[in-house]
């Protein structure tokens, strides 16, 4: 694949077309009694919106890599996820206001159940948040430093928090605690170089969770552990309006994808919980910005559980809303996923999603709808997410032609 930022930044030019990202995480499925989530869902606005317009699939990484969120995100916005890799940690304590400076540490953890020393729930039944709060309160409380190393909680949403290690001579060069399915044991975390530093900073996070462990025991009541992933710093990433010269905002309620889009220079709007306050905040912000990223969470969260049917309602749910969205004329419409969530696998899955791109410059696929199998037959083929954010661009007419 070639690298978009070796080629846009020196054709992209300003203009005035408004860019409208729509994400359905974990969009793709597989079929459950014959048909996927999305051929169930009863999705009138969409299906009329792939029978005029350019329909296609996109590999988020390439064929066969099951992405996490993070790549899975650097692709749509025109980022190389082999190039940028960037740790879960940062994007999540970006996203719930935790901050960070040069040589801190983050790390994303879940709160999970474990039994017989075996993990059996990753999120804990997804605990309330206000159950959280609580728990990652009490966390502040009684482990604030290790080793010299001071060691600062903060909640985030349902079964997640982070954790900032700042002190000297720590290194993102050492494993996760986190198995990554249930019926595995928690892993001890170590060294992926031979640093000092490295041995230093396993031996930390090995020590925050057997103390949380026991912390969390003497309350008597799950959950019963944590897991901690994506240790990271701080990284080097150009950012996205100063390459593509758009005025760009993030509208998102998890805190990841707030963290991932204020990473990479978006404005970014807090305090939305609903997919309700997440359309106004696009409808009252239409005026000031060219490109909007719009994040859908529950369609993944669904997948995730095995819920099919949440899955279904939640597509349904979104498609009443495109009306609203398309009454307000943005000149480029992009409806996909990051990645798929099949319900049926319960887990982010190596599967190419479907991309719908509505603009008056699209070509007419003529598709009887928007599902993996309609899309599959559209004009666009098959395509890495990577080569997105240049076919939004050309669609909005921001793109200079390339050479002589």
């Amino acid at each position: 694949m070639k690298d978009p930022l070796e080629v846009l930044p020196k054709i992209v030019k300003k203009g005035k077309n408004r860019i409208v990202l729509l994400i359905l995480d974990g969009l793709g499925g597989l079929p459950y009694k014959g048909k996927t989530e999305m051929e169930v869902a009863r999705t009138p606005n969409l299906d009329e919106l792939a029978s005029l317009n350019s329909c296609g699939l996109m590999d988020p990484i390439f064929p066969g890599i099951t992405p996490g969120s993070g790549p899975a995100h650097l692709s749509l916005f025109g980022y190389d996820p082999i190039k940028y890799q960037i740790g879960r940690g940062i994007l999540e304590a970006l996203g719930v206001g935790m901050k960070v400076g040069k040589g801190d540490l983050t790390a994303r953890g879940n709160f999970c159940i474990v039994k017989d020393g075996i993990v059996t729930d990753r999120r804990a039944g997804r605990i309330p948040t206000e159950v959280n709060k609580e728990l990652v309160k009490r966390l502040n409380k009684e482990i604030k430093e290790i080793d010299g190393t001071s060691i600062t909680w903060k909640s985030g949403e349902e079964h997640r928090f982070v954790i900032r290690l700042r002190g000297d001579n720590l290194s993102e060069d050492v494993s996760d605690t986190d198995p990554h399915k249930a019926g595995e044991k928690i892993l001890s975390s170590k060294p992926i170089e031979t640093l000092e530093s490295a041995k230093k900073t396993s031996s930390i996070i090995n020590e925050v969770t057997k103390k949380a462990k026991k912390i969390l025991k003497a309350i008597d009541k799950p959950p019963n552990g944590i897991v901690l992933r994506g240790i990271s710093a701080y990284p080097d990433i150009p950012k996205f309006p100063d390459i593509y010269k758009l005025r760009a905002k993030s509208i998102a309620t998890y805190p990841m994808y707030r963290g991932l889009t204020e990473l990479i220079g978006m404005d970014v709007e807090g305090g939305l919980n609903t997919l309700e306050e997440e359309i106004k905040s696009f409808k009252k912000s239409f005026d000031n910005y060219d490109y909007f990223y719009i994040h859908i969470k529950k369609t993944d969260s669904y997948g995730e559980d095995g819920n099919f049917d949440g899955k279904v309602g939640k597509i349904e749910e979104v498609d009443r809303l495109i009306p609203r969205i398309m009454e307000l004329s943005p000149d480029v419409l992009a409806v996909t996923g990051d990645h798929s969530t099949p319900a049926t696998y319960k887990a982010h899955s190596w599967h190419p999603v479907p991309i719908l791109i509505c603009s008056k410059w699209a070509r007419i696929s003529g598709v009887s709808g928007f599902s993996e199998a309609e899309c599959a037959k559209g004009d666009i083929g098959r395509i890495p997410t990577l080569y997105l954010t240049s076919l939004l661009l050309a669609h909005s007419e921001r793109l200079d032609k390339f050479g002589a």
